[in-house]
């Protein structure tokens, strides 16, 4: 099916939050009907990805002194929500796309300049060390090969995480860390792309291998999270890890109300009881609903808090600080634990292809896989409250 060519409405850029929102939300249904397809063809097609970049989803982080919407990280991750309600793989891609601006936040103004010739630029690319930079007068020559390359197919900058050398050495870091770990910003087309992404779920992400091979890189696209160059809340280190629970709620969202939806004409087949009145299924829907309601209220409220503490410039307590880390997590978890318990509910019906919750379960699988939703960040916020040693990378996690 073809997606519907933009309304002359949706060709207008949104300028706030709530058209942002219900762009998102309008989409929506559209997804879902392409979410077969987005999972085969293991890539967004052309027209979703573009159907996305008119959503205003890449500009939630675009700054108002840039002339951008400054959605809030609760914002940001409603968005995210709303379009993974719809399908996952196009929640997670705008969900990593969407850190355009926040990276440019710690970018000279020549190159913000550049990237500001496009509001819905798109960026991809994983943040971990895992190239190395030459340096060179006036940059870096890099190497690398960098795995989770989620909507690179659609983006217009990547970036890469790699250590500094040199003379064939390894830098110090700045702050006296063992090694120097910056991240370097070119365009999609200096990059070779490697198709490894055959995944078991979140599939329609495309989130290949993509490497640089003697890549000259300026030093003024190159980049850490200590030194921003801007200030407010779009400059704290873990500010682009914001609205990725949304894509775990949105599905979350999805099962229970497909299920609601198949409660309402269903009868046991042993006993002819309908389902909306089986103890068992009331007990199933009620539960889910509890839990997830739980969940997004953490979400939300550790957002909506750290959101405040940043613009008052509050000192957060370590409670609050490993708040929005831990939700995160149990966004995650929580997600996959409901639908599990759905799919087990439906039965045999669920094991089609004809139905989502198959997908949503291979999906959530997949994504509790990233180093965001493990134990590891629940250790390390542990370890932090008791002065102990985390073992997360900083900032409790690294998003790609």
């Amino acid at each position: 099916m073809e997606t519907p060519r933009p309304t002359e409405q949706r060709e207008k850029a949104p300028t706030s939050a709530e058209d942002i929102l219900a762009r998102a939300r309008a989409v929506a249904p559209l997804l879902r009907e392409r979410s077969a397809e987005i999972e085969l063809n293991r890539r967004l097609p052309d027209d979703v990805a573009q159907l996305l970049r008119e959503t205003g989803v890449f500009r939630t982080g675009l700054s108002k002194d840039w002339g951008g919407p400054e959605l809030t990280f609760a914002q940001q991750t409603e968005v995210i929500e709303a379009l993974s309600y719809g399908d996952p793989a196009v929640g997670w891609c705008g969900m990593i796309g969407m850190d355009t601006w926040i990276y440019a936040g710690y970018l000279d103004e020549p190159v913000v300049k550049e990237m500001l010739e496009n509001p819905d630029a798109i960026t991809a690319g994983l943040i971990f060390p895992a190239g190395r930079a030459e340096r060179v007068p006036g940059g870096y020559i890099v190497n690398g090969r960098w795995p989770f390359g989620s909507g690179i197919a659609h983006a217009d900058w990547v970036v890469g995480g790699c250590v500094v050398h040199s003379n064939g050495e390894p830098e110090a870091g700045p702050d006296g860390s063992p090694v120097n770990w910056r991240l370097i910003v070119a365009r999609n087309e200096d990059f070779e792309k490697i198709d490894t992404w055959h995944t078991v779920g979140l599939a329609g992400s495309g989130s290949m291998d993509y490497q640089a091979n003697d890549l000259f890189v300026p030093e003024e696209r190159s980049f850490f999270f200590t030194n921003p160059h801007t200030s407010g809340p779009y400059a704290a280190p873990d500010a682009f890890l914001g609205n990725v629970p949304g894509v775990p709620l949105g599905v979350a969202r999805a099962a229970i109300d497909h299920v609601r939806e198949l409660a309402a004409n269903r009868v046991e087949r042993a006993t002819g009881l309908a389902w909306k009145d089986s103890y068992r299924v009331q007990i199933a829907l009620g539960q889910a609903e509890m839990e997830l309601s739980a969940a997004r209220y953490a979400v939300y409220g550790s957002l909506d808090e750290l959101w405040e503490r940043l613009v008052s410039g509050t000192e957060p307590t370590p409670e609050q600080q490993v708040a929005a880390a831990l939700a995160r997590v149990n966004a995650f978890k929580t997600a996959r634990s409901i639908v599990t318990r759905l799919s087990d509910l439906v039965g045999t019906g669920s094991i089609y292809q004809a139905s989502p919750l198959g997908r949503w379960l291979r999906d959530l699988h997949t994504m509790c896989q990233h180093i965001l939703a493990q134990d590891q960040i629940v250790q390390s916020a542990g370890a932090y409250l008791l002065g102990g040693t985390p073992e997360a990378p900083f900032p409790l996690g690294l998003k790609g």
